[in-house]
């Protein structure tokens, strides 16, 4: 350690160069990650919130939720195998304030309050990001429904399709979208085969919603090139320095040191440059998450802080290790004549 510590010291430029990209790099990750989830949250919190179970719909649907209706033989079949299935439905909609104003939300209904809102005839409850323009008792009003709604009360992060959530009672779902059945069905453990149903696990319905694997594939494959593009670096950057002092490497491998404490000298170098660089990446990374606009879609957590972090210190270690097997492959009679040429 001690080392490595003098050769960063005299060759400032050169390290700070390649901590600069790291940082930079590692920053755009942490960013982008931010992006992923908040995006993620956005589109399928209302999901994303319910335990781990299965999701149910029609068959003939083919995999589209706001194609399927539970016919009574299907729900039958579905209570013999889960006694505990709760149904609910999902539309895309809007209301009015009292302004004339128009809102889009996502309506949603249950039929038991157990994963939402218990809600009440005439009530809604909406997400919480109207709270900003409304409150509890103000009544909104819905062109599919001849009464207005009462606002009851607002839940945490429940959004749907990029859309805020809105929960209302069963009978006026009904009324407004001209229907008597659920669309859905969940089950808070492993899927069981029900005739005319197909059984999701959270995740794989998750993918069922229009535009969320496409946009979460495309923002997670910038990220794989990122943490590519980083282990690369190290590599070709500590290769060049090794070519450099293969000469030194001669020497010290002619006076006694072994080929393993030169890869240490190495790797704490990588770890010293990786570690300053990721504290600067988080600490400005979490400062935005803290900062960023309500309405931007950011949301970083610090297991995902943790899991890039730890993905960074190993494509960093992975890349000057292989960078250094030419330390290993040295004679040091032959590096020192090269060294001197």
């Amino acid at each position: 350690m001690k080392m490595a510590w003098k050769e960063m010291k005299k060759y400032k430029l050169r390290y700070t160069i390649l901590g600069s990209i790291i940082f930079l790099i590692s920053l755009l990750t942490l960013s982008i990650s931010g992006l992923a989830n908040g995006l993620s949250q956005d589109n399928a919190a209302l999901i994303k919130n319910m335990p781990e179970g299965t999701f149910y719909m029609e068959e003939s649907a083919e995999e589209n939720y706001s194609f399927s209706s539970l016919e009574q033989e299907q729900v039958n079949n579905l209570n013999e195998a889960h006694e505990n299935a709760s149904l609910f439905s999902i539309q895309m909609g809007e209301f009015s304030d009292s302004g004339d104003q128009k809102h889009s939300l996502a309506y949603v209904t249950a039929s038991d309050a157990e994963y939402f809102p218990d809600v009440a005839p005439g009530e809604i409850v909406l997400d919480s990001s109207f709270e900003e323009d409304f409150s509890t008792g103000d009544t909104v009003t819905s062109e599919l429904l001849d009464e207005s709604f009462t606002i009851t009360g607002f839940a945490e992060q429940e959004k749907f399709s990029h859309s805020p959530v809105g929960f209302i009672n069963n009978d006026d779902f009904f009324t407004m979208y001209n229907t008597d059945t659920f669309q859905l069905a969940f089950a808070p453990e492993d899927g069981k085969a029900v005739d005319g149903l197909t059984g999701f696990s959270n995740s794989d319905f998750l993918n069922t919603i229009p535009s969320y694997s496409a946009e979460q594939l495309s923002l997670n494959m910038i990220i794989i090139f990122l943490y590519v593009i980083s282990g690369m670096l190290f590599a070709i950057f500590f290769y060049m320095i090794n070519v450099q002092k293969l000469g030194t490497f001669g020497i010290l491998k002619a006076i006694g040191v072994k080929t393993f404490t030169l890869f240490k000298m190495m790797w704490a170098q990588m770890f010293i440059i990786t570690i300053i660089s990721l504290l600067l990446a988080v600490g400005i990374s979490q400062l935005f998450n803290i900062l960023a606009p309500s309405g931007m879609p950011f949301h970083l957590t610090l297991d995902m802080v943790l899991l890039s972090s730890g993905a960074f210190i190993i494509i960093g270690f992975i890349g000057a290790t292989l960078s250094g097997i030419q330390i290993k492959k040295v004679e040091p009679m032959q590096a020192i004549n090269q060294g001197g040429a």
